[in-house]
């Protein structure tokens, strides 16, 4: 008994260390993802060209067309993450009696908050890509599918699922783009600092 406890001892003092070597790689990782999260118009770039080595990829082995439309799926669900609220007006409506967002000009104002942030976004979509960029190594995965029929039904896939998310934004009332705001009150602001040092 005695040994059979020291043996397990002994797995443990050897699992430990490797415990936290990717306890720590894990802790560096999130620290410099962290990094990223304020430069969002160079994470977008870096995504892009990941998509773009995908695509080379694919098309130069003219194969792995099921992972690429495994992968246009959950794209297209992290879309309609990303332009849905994080409560639905109609079950909000239900639960007590009122709507989420403001009908008045007396309402108070609720800004647009995403049931998927910009980036969990942006994340679980680099990560997918990569995902699928290594699965073009294993032939496993390269299933012999005839890939315009996929492409029609994911485009039809796609048009189907972006008109309901845009009549339910149309019916409920609210953008889940709020660029057009910030640039026109910092233009404004920049109009009002250039007048006042014009006039000094």
């Amino acid at each position: 008994m005695d040994g059979s406890g020291g043996g397990g001892d002994g797995g443990g003092s050897i699992a430990t260390p490797v415990q936290k070597k990717a306890h720590e790689a894990w802790r560096i990782y999130k620290y410099y993802l962290d990094k990223t999260t304020p430069h969002s118009t160079y994470r977008w770039i870096g995504t892009l060209v990941v998509f773009l080595i995908y695509s080379l990829r694919v098309f130069s082995i003219h194969g792995f067309y099921i992972i690429s439309y495994a992968l246009g799926i959950y794209l297209l669900n992290l879309l309609i993450g990303f332009l849905s609220p994080l409560v639905d007006p109609e079950l909000d409506l239900s639960s007590d009696g009122g709507a989420s967002l403001p009908t008045r000009g007396s309402d108070e104002f609720k800004p647009f908050i995403r049931r998927l942030p910009e980036f969990k976004f942006w994340y679980s979509m680099t990560k997918a890509f990569c995902i699928a960029f290594l699965m073009t190594f294993f032939s496993v995965f390269d299933v012999p599918v005839f890939w315009p029929i996929l492409l029609c039904y994911w485009v039809v896939l796609f048009f189907l699922t972006m008109r309901r998310q845009i009549s339910h934004m149309i019916k409920h009332k609210y953008i889940p783009f709020s660029i057009g705001k910030q640039k026109y009150s910092g233009r404004r602001s920049s109009a009002s600092s250039g007048g006042a040092s014009r006039a000094d």
